[in-house]
């Protein structure tokens, strides 16, 4: 029977390879989408965090962290990688994204959709703080 961490690594490699798979299809769409600029940065961060989300599933086992601490690092690791993608195709496909990207190229959307945006990139940013200074702290630890 496989552990909790060989189960959350396992599950982190699954989630890499979709969203390596997400990010390519929407390299596909870049053409066809209100801000293609956006578009080709969704791609890009699909494709990006797709990798980093298998390279975390690979060194999983060597972190030296407490089961709470690996739940919250994997949480926030996930959360991060697809609200980055998912963020940047919301702002690809409402031309939106104006206040925090430089990619939107100046061009904003409703109100509604730049605070979607808006909030999806700064939540994102959080996340990914701490999963990064989680992983720091469990590599470590490692005697």
């Amino acid at each position: 029977m496989p552990t909790s961490t060989e189960r959350q690594a396992h599950h982190l490699l699954l989630l890499g390879a979709w969203l390596l798979l997400l990010g390519l299809l929407t390299g596909l769409l870049v053409p066809v989408l209100a801000n293609p600029r956006m578009g080709l940065s969704s791609h890009i961060e699909g494709v990006l965090n797709g990798m980093l989300l298998l390279m975390l599933g690979l060194i999983w086992p060597r972190l030296v962290l407490s089961d709470r601490w690996r739940r919250i690092a994997a949480a926030c690791a996930i959360y991060g990688t697809f609200a980055n993608w998912a963020s940047m195709l919301v702002a690809a496909v409402l031309d939106a994204g104006a206040q925090l990207t430089v990619a939107a190229e100046g061009r904003a959307g409703s109100p509604m959709a730049e605070g979607l945006v808006n909030f999806g990139l700064a939540s994102l940013t959080l996340a990914m703080l701490v999963a990064a200074v989680t992983l720091i702290a469990g590599l470590r630890r490692r005697t």
